[in-house]
């Protein structure tokens, strides 16, 4: 029986920062040979941090690589343990991302990428190549401080494997792992046993066991032992690395990490039992006869031993159970998780947060009080490094720290409820109670007065006075009044996050919190530069229904119970009067329910939907419950609204990535901002579509009797088919 024991790691890396990195990968590597592991794995890119972007460009960033490499192997940390690390190297002036396998001070091989991500927030075209040769290594020669300090000029570089005494190993990197003709194919074929994975993937909403399939399913079919490390944290920008390494074993999982979490190093280690890959694949006689036949891959051969004989007391990890959160869990962690890093590494004193007593500010306070929770449960499992940040952070006196989570949200999260003589007693009542569950310093600032005063000072150079709707105001008037009353609140909150720090003789400053969501930023229904605008934004990509059922979900398993009668408050922006016989809705004002727009968003992103397309899609979707005129007003009314707010999405608050129809326009969803917004060409599509579709009476045929059914029921919640009339005014459209 040949055992190797191997390790994995979630290594929480900060873009640039050389020094925490470094540290980072030496302890992980210190406590994989603790562990008794003989093969070590680090995420993609770990020395630099996968998020560097455009500083890939700089020579520094590579030369300060080698230098954190030379450090490495100048130690005893590779000494009787194969690591692979990740960094960016330079090889005859193209630059590659690559693994460097080390062992006893000495570099075995270099595995430059060879399949790179360039879709969705990937771009690594922009700063690397991908490696095309398959038929040889070459020699890499070394530089000169790394040949000179490790006495080793050159190193093998290419596409290859190790073969060692007892055990052949070779190396995958994050995007070859979801390859059509992934690199383990034929290295399995060459007799590959143990596959090492180093990726850099963030966090999505309901995305992890396409993962964790993608790696059962890599060593189900072809055999073999697959080690995946990943980053794990916020290292600089708006993704959340989340983790979650693992290793598998012929298509079970026998070891996995935390997907959320604030250590800065966690370490897996299993014991595998490599004569049971050998066997799973001869017993597989379409794998025998593949294998037979396989062009020969180039090798490195290493004489040594990594293996272990069996002796008694040694026993093969077994499988264990998949751990996946709920998306609840998912938008109460993952966020949590980014915020605390942000925080700790922005030096920021805390948070402040415009609480308005609706779903999505409460969403974001939920957040923070999670993220607070999560803070006092290390501290309490004695993590050291979050026990410093927190003391440093809530500036606790020396001897003293956190050991209650409403404490510390008292010390750094400033809540702030700034109500017009347009808010009602029931959010001003909610945000107050939800603040008190959480344990903020709360304020409550009526803002009439600077609203009146800048109504007063426009009059005054205008001769003329707006007026509401509701008091006969035209459609400019209402929208103007509404928007002074939502900039007021951005500038307020941001003095606030500047001067209470000093009001309360404490250090620093404080990062205010923007809680519009995705189907908001895709609508456009937000005031440009209202409270939208932020510092960060923890739910700018969470859809409304989700943070809905992440309200429902917080009220038990957060014991903040104030947040199940926000959840069920319709939501209402509160910028028009209240009146007997009208009261403000927000899906009334956008002419579409929320349910809509989540399905028009992926559409439009996940499905690359025009608005023709789109069209087609849902007379097919909403076939019996509307007519294809119906639905081509909706898809209209839809299309003319995101084209006259999209260059809302140009000054969008940087927000956590957690939906795959996010429309942040930074690196995520890469469209123009100035838009023809009648769609002349395509909207005379569909009405043509409508026309072809009536002549031939097909439709109405076929949907007559279910159209009478549905047409009872069209307005009730959650149908998804629209509670408002397409067309109705929009609060901000356009400004």
């Amino acid at each position: 029986m040949r055992l190797l024991r191997v390790a994995t790691c979630n290594l929480n890396q900060w873009a640039m920062d050389f020094d925490t990195n470094l540290r980072n990968v030496k302890e992980s590597i210190a406590r994989a040979k603790t562990a008794g592991a003989v093969v070590r794995i680090g995420p993609e890119l770990e020395l630099t941090g996968y998020g560097c972007e455009d500083h890939f460009l700089e020579q520094d960033t590579t030369a300060h690589a080698w230098e954190c490499l030379k450090d490495i192997l100048s130690g005893d940390y590779t000494d009787n343990i194969l690591c692979s690390i990740g960094m960016p190297i330079i090889f005859k002036s193209v630059r590659y991302n690559c693994q460097v396998f080390c062992l006893n001070r000495k570099i075995i091989m270099i595995r430059p990428k060879m399949s790179l991500a360039n879709d969705g927030n990937y771009r690594e075209f922009r700063w690397f190549s991908a490696w095309s040769y398959k038929d040889e290594l070459v020699d890499y020669q070394l530089p000169i401080d790394i040949s000179e300090a490790i006495s080793q000029e050159t190193v093998p570089f290419g596409y290859g494997y190790i073969q060692f005494l007892d055990v052949a190993l070779a190396a995958e990197t994050c995007e070859e792992l979801f390859t059509a003709n992934a690199p383990r194919i034929d290295l399995a074929f060459s007799g590959v046993e143990v596959f090492l994975n180093a990726s850099g993937s963030h966090h999505q909403l309901r995305k992890l066991n396409l993962r964790i399939d993608s790696i059962r399913n890599a060593t189900r079919l072809c055999g073999g032992v697959y080690m995946y490390a990943n980053q794990q944290g916020c290292d600089g920008a708006r993704l959340y690395y989340d983790g979650c390494c693992c290793i598998a074993v012929n298509g079970d999982v026998v070891a996995q990490g935390s997907q959320f979490s604030l250590k800065d190093v966690e370490v897996l280690d299993a014991l595998i039992d490599l004569d049971a890959v050998s066997s799973y694949r001869a017993c597989v006689s379409s794998f025998r006869e593949q294998a037979s036949h396989v062009t020969k891959v180039p090798c490195v051969k290493v004489q040594y031993k990594l293996c272990q004989t069996f002796r008694n007391g040694m026993i093969p990890t077994d499988p264990i159970e998949i751990m996946y959160h709920c998306p609840e869990e998912e938008i109460a962690f993952g966020p949590s998780c980014w915020l605390w890093d942000y925080l700790r590494r922005s030096r920021a004193s805390g948070f402040l947060l415009p609480l308005s007593g609706g779903a999505d500010s409460s969403s974001v306070a939920a957040i923070v009080g999670c993220m607070c929770q999560l803070v006092i449960k290390d501290i309490e499992k004695g993590d050291e490094q979050v026990k410093a940040d927190a003391m440093r952070i809530g500036q606790y006196k020396d001897g003293e720290f956190p050991t209650d989570s409403r404490e510390l949200a008292k010390r750094l999260f400033y809540t702030v409820y700034m109500g017009t003589e347009n808010s009602s007693e029931d959010t001003k009542s909610r945000a107050k109670r939800l603040a008190e569950e959480i344990g903020s310093f709360h304020f409550d600032v009526p803002i009439d007065s600077v609203v009146s005063a800048f109504l007063s000072l426009f009059e005054r150079f205008t001769g003329k006075r707006p007026l509401y709707k509701v008091d006969g105001g035209s459609h400019t008037e209402n929208l103007g009044l509404q928007n002074i009353q939502a900039r007021v609140r951005m500038v307020l909150a941001f003095m606030m996050a500047s001067l209470m720090p000093w009001v309360h003789n404490k250090s620093g400053f404080y990062l205010v919190l923007g809680s519009s969501n995705v189907d908001e930023g895709l609508r456009g229904y937000l005031t440009k530069y209202d409270c939208s605008s932020a510092d960060i934004n923890p739910i700018g990509s969470v859809s409304k229904q989700d943070l809905r059922a992440f309200l429902r979900w917080s009220a038990i398993h957060l014991q903040y119970s104030s947040l199940a009668e926000v959840e069920a408050a319709p939501p209402t922006a509160e910028l028009e009067p209240i009146r007997t016989d009208y009261n403000q809705l927000d899906e009334v004002d956008m002419g579409m329910t929320y349910e809509e727009l989540s399905i028009y968003g992926r559409l439009r992103k996940i499905f690359r939907c025009g608005p023709v397309s789109m069209f087609q899609n849902l007379c097919h979707r909403w076939c019996g419950r509307l007519s294809p005129s119906e639905v081509a007003e909706k898809v209209k009314h839809f299309y003319k609204y995101y084209a006259i707010n999209r260059h809302k999405m140009t000054v969008l608050t940087p927000s956590y990535h957690a939906e795959s129809y996010s429309p942040e326009d930074n690196r995520f969803d890469l469209r123009q901002f100035l838009y023809n917004t009648a769609w002349p060409f395509q909207f005379r599509k569909i009405d043509q579509l409508v026309q072809d579709i009536d002549k031939d009476g097909k439709w109405e045929d076929s949907t007559d009797v279910q159209l009478r059914e549905h047409r009872a029921v069209r307005s009730a919640p959650g149908s998804g088919m629209g509670v408002v009339a397409a067309g109705s005014a929009n609060p901000s459209a356009g400004l």
